[in-house]
This record gives C-alpha cells, structure tokens and sequence, in this order.
C-alpha cells in the first residue's frame, strides 16, 4: 500500500507547485530512484491532471562510470537526445533517492567539467520550464541530517507539503523591498559583505521549485561584491566537502579563499571565469526548517539564513555571471551560530535571525506557522 504521505506529496507537487495542465508533457527524471511504487503516484496525479507522463530513471553510479569512462564526443551526442527530450517537455518533476551522497568525490575534475559542459545546455533548457526538485527519504540523507531513517522522513514530509500559500502572502514584503533596495550589507563573525542590488529582480521561491521552498532570492550587480564572508556551516558540491569557508572579494570577484579542503576548494574556483563571481543572493525564510539537515535543499530554506551562490546566476535574477558550476553556501545568523545583522540601504531589516523591519515581521516563524 502507498504511504499516505507520499500520496500528499504527489497531489502537492502536481497541482501545486507544477500546476499540470491539460495536454501538458511532464518529464518525471527519478534520480536513484529505482521501485516503480515510489514513482507510481506522481505518474498516476499527472494523468489524473491531463498531462502526459514521461519517465527518465538515472542512477549516480551509473553516471560516475560514464564520467570516468566516457569520451566528450561521447557526452555531446547523449546530451543531444536529452536536450531534445526537454524541449519538448512542458514541465520537470526530479525526484532525488541518493543512496550515496558522495558517489561522484573520486571522479577527477577534468572529467567532471567535461562531462558538465556538455549536458549544461539540457539544465538550461530545463529551467526555462515548470520544474520542481525533492527528495524521497533515504538513510544517506537520514545519516546527513543525523536523523534516523523515520523521524527524516517525518520531517521530509511534513516541510514539503506546509501551507505554502500563506508563506507566499507574506513573502510579497521582502520581494518588494529588495526590489526597491540598492547597497546590501552584511555584518556577522568575521563578515563584512557589502555589495549593490540595484535593477536586480527579486524572486519569491514559494514551493514552485523546491520543496522544502521558502526563500526569496536576487542576485547582486556583478563587480560590486567588496569585503570577506566566513560560512558557518559545511558546503559540498560534487561529492567534495567543505568546511570554514571563506571569501575575500575585490570588485565582485574572490580574490582569496580558504577553507578545510583548500586543493579541491580551488579546483572549483578555477573551473572557469564566473565560478570566482556571485551568481545568487539570498535570504531563507521556512518556518519549518531549522536545523542544518548537510542538504543545501533544505539549509537554504532554514528561517534566519541567508545564501550565496559562485557561479551560474538564474535567468529571472541575471546579473551577467556565466559558469558551468551553480555552488550554494548558506550562512545561520542566529545567535547560536553567531548572530549577524543584515541592511538594506542602511536600514537594520533583520538580527540575529529575526526580522526587525516593521514590513517584514510577518515572516518570523511565529506568524508562519
């Protein structure tokens, strides 16, 4: 019998945030994700919706051999069939079921960019669509959250299907703030970012794209990123770990870096010309999130935080930066991690985590929740 929950959770990501249409074609891509029960109620919703149904099963070890084996020429022409197949997709429902977070960690670097770059213009033409990315409860993300396998899986379930209508009212406030808002500051232990916002488009991320959602996001004008920033939680990308990152920037670009994994660290940075430049600014603001899960799709969304993004910057906040690598990194301004105070043109609008601005108050987990 299908777990209830994940009959909400179907009914959630079909009719709410990918809003299937009749006629519509929707590509469920089911990484890791190998029973056909799993997958069973997101096929059933969408017909139950008048869409159609595709499926596309991958998995990351699968893909790791591919990497470490594969040719370019090899690349181009699989990424090719699947650009294809996206183009003709209305919308993109992922559903992620890793059971090793890091399959892809001994996988060199220059098979890694290669085998990106080729497959990049398929996530691009995915993001021109209605998509929407979650996980399916595993033990691998269960032992990241240092969580047992129920109560992740609780929590999954519970964060995924919120109210996220309600969140989305009160998001409006610090969409139109910051779309008024020109210099950004940033002061928190061993932080002092500054940077301009100014003609940057504000975007509320309500659980259209991402569930667990909740985050409201720009990005800043590309050469006015100036001062350092210290993360106080760990990062990965790519199946490598990171931990006490830091960056120093000079005219919107890292110009100094340090963290526990300094080689791998710069592998990333000189992957090209954008992955030393901010392609995304953010604050995270889910009632329901707050602890670090060592999952950027949920610590991202965890309520007092705030994240930047090397790299890539989304086409509806685009500030110029171009890159193959797109590489979260949050930083908690709660009083246990530290605390911090954000500014928007001079004006405190939030300490130690909380909201302060007169505007924003609806968006402390209180009122969400």
């Amino acid at each position: 019998m299908t777990d209830p929950r994940l009959q909400r959770l179907a009914r959630t990501v079909v009719h709410y945030s990918a809003s299937v249409q009749p006629g519509e074609n929707v590509l469920i891509r089911a990484l890791d994700v190998h029973d056909a029960d799993i997958l069973a109620p997101f096929i059933d919703e969408i017909h139950a919706a008048g869409g159609h149904a595709f499926v596309d099963v991958s998995d990351y070890a699968v893909n790791r051999r591919m990497m470490l084996g594969g040719t370019e020429a090899q690349f181009r022409l699989d990424a090719a069939f699947k650009l294809e197949q996206m183009q003709r997709m209305d919308a993109v429902v992922l559903v992620l079921g890793e059971n090793n977070v890091f399959e892809y960690a001994d996988v060199p670097a220059a098979k890694r960019d290669a085998y990106r770059k080729w497959y990049k213009p398929v996530t691009d033409e995915q993001t021109k669509k209605k998509w929407i990315l979650f996980n399916y409860p595993t033990k691998a993300y269960a032992q990241l959250a240092e969580m047992s396998t129920e109560s992740y899986a609780q929590f999954l379930y519970d964060t995924c299907t919120m109210d996220y209508s309600r969140m989305s009212a009160a998001m409006d406030p610090l969409v139109e703030l910051m779309n008024a808002t020109d210099r950004v500051r940033i002061v928190a232990p061993d932080t002092d970012l500054s940077f301009s916002i100014a003609g940057m488009n504000a975007v509320k991320c309500d659980g259209k794209v991402n569930l667990p959602d909740g985050e409201v996001y720009t990005a800043p004008v590309l050469d006015s990123v100036e001062g350092t920033i210290t993360f106080n939680t760990g990062a990965s990308y790519l199946g490598q770990n990171f931990g006490r990152v830091s960056f120093t920037f000079e005219q919107g670009k890292i110009v100094s870096s340090r963290s526990d994994n300094d080689d791998k660290l710069n592998e990333l940075l000189d992957a090209d010309e954008g992955a030393r430049r901010i392609g995304e600014f953010a604050l995270g603001v889910n009632p329901y999130v707050n602890r670090i899960m060592n999952d950027i799709g949920f610590d991202e969304k965890i309520n007092g935080s705030l994240h930047f993004a090397l790299g890539q910057a989304y086409a509806n906040a685009d500030n110029g930066n171009r890159s193959d690598i797109h590489w979260d990194i949050v930083l908690l301004l709660k009083e246990p991690f530290g605390g911090g105070e954000i500014y928007f043109d001079d004006m405190l609008i939030s300490r130690n985590g909380r909201f302060v601005a007169e505007a924003l108050l609806g968006l402390n987990p209180e009122n969400l929740t």
